[in-house]
């Protein structure tokens, strides 16, 4: 039967209706909360490109992490900005380096509560911001890479991070990283692979961030933004050494490719809402060309619907206390 027998618009009558007969739903438990520690800092430091997120001190990121606790947040993904750089990232592997006290901070303020995840990878920690080292013509050496990735998986696990993210896109890490923690007898410790990281312009303000050092691209490494195949590929080769849950990152440009994912994907897939992204629905906003908190609302919703579990997104916090205040 067709109209008027048939009207989808009775689904759509009222609030109350349109909760009913929602596919898709967001809740505190689904989101992520990425961020970032600065080494040496007395007081936050605000990131000028990503208005309302700020470079922690270590007090101000226990409080966030405490405040994730209380809204229910799945998780927080930490970053360190070390005081010193060098060619191999000798930060990243200090015991006592920035990203490794962050993690001992935060599960000393939360314990179980909240799932305390970690970045491994090398850009934030070398002097030329390249994910990996570096080998003679300059180009990022996988292999030597991944020996070093080794090292900081083991310190993040060491120092108390339940998930690891290797984000660095040389092949073979979630392999090399997974035998590292299972030699050390970390059996326990998961890995969420950047799996499908995609080579994005998106990624400007996350620069300032972590204050990158970077000179060239990363365009020899991380994915090209032609390829949809590819994605799955990546994937397939990460679940078979051994990834716990995948990431697709970008989200919102790569929706495509996170449908792909979620579609073939027998582990819980999750997606970066990137800096970039943050950006420009906070510049719109802040010229008053749209709503807000629709739109953030609208933005992560869509991320869900396009199948992933959970969502990195700069508003985490601020997302699941508008979600509580709605119940």
């Amino acid at each position: 039967m067709s109209f008027p027998a048939n009207r989808p618009r009775r689904m759509r009558t009222s609030p109350a209706m349109r909760r009913l007969t929602a596919e898709t739903t967001l809740a505190p438990a689904q989101l992520i909360l990425p961020a970032f520690v600065r080494e040496g800092l007395t007081h936050p430091n605000p990131i000028q490109s990503m208005p309302g997120v700020v470079q922690h001190t270590p007090d101000t990121l226990k409080r966030a992490a405490a405040e994730a606790v209380e809204l229910g947040l799945g998780g927080i993904m930490l970053f360190g900005i070390p005081a010193e750089r060098d060619a191999t990232g000798t930060a990243g592997t200090d015991p006592d380096g920035v990203l490794n006290r962050a993690i001992r901070d935060v599960r000393a303020e939360v314990g179980d509560e909240l799932i305390v995840m970690s970045d491994v990878c090398l850009d934030e920690f070398t002097d030329h911001g390249h994910c990996g080292v570096l080998d003679d013509a300059g180009r990022v050496d996988n292999d030597a890479t991944l020996e070093i990735y080794a090292e900081m998986a083991v310190c993040q696990a060491e120092a108390g991070a339940h998930v690891l993210g290797p984000s660095g896109m040389m092949d073979g890490q979630v392999a090399v990283v997974r035998q590292a923690l299972d030699d050390a007898r970390h059996q326990d410790t998961a890995i969420l692979a950047y799996a499908a990281k995609y080579a994005s312009a998106f990624y400007g303000p996350f620069r300032e961030a972590v204050d990158s050092q970077l000179r060239g691209d990363r365009r020899t490494y991380q994915m090209d933004a032609a390829n949809r195949r590819e994605a799955v590929y990546e994937v397939e080769l990460d679940l078979a050494e051994g990834a716990d849950m995948v990431m697709v990152k970008p989200a919102m440009s790569y929706l495509d490719i996170l449908s792909d994912v979620a579609e073939m994907s027998p582990v819980p897939v999750s997606a970066y809402q990137i800096s970039g992204e943050y950006a420009m629905i906070e510049a719109a906003a802040a010229n008053g060309w749209i709503d807000r908190r629709a739109a953030i609302t609208e933005s992560v919703l869509g991320i869900r619907r396009a199948g992933a579990d959970t969502v990195l997104t700069y508003w985490a916090a601020e997302l699941a206390g508008w979600l509580k205040e709605g119940k």
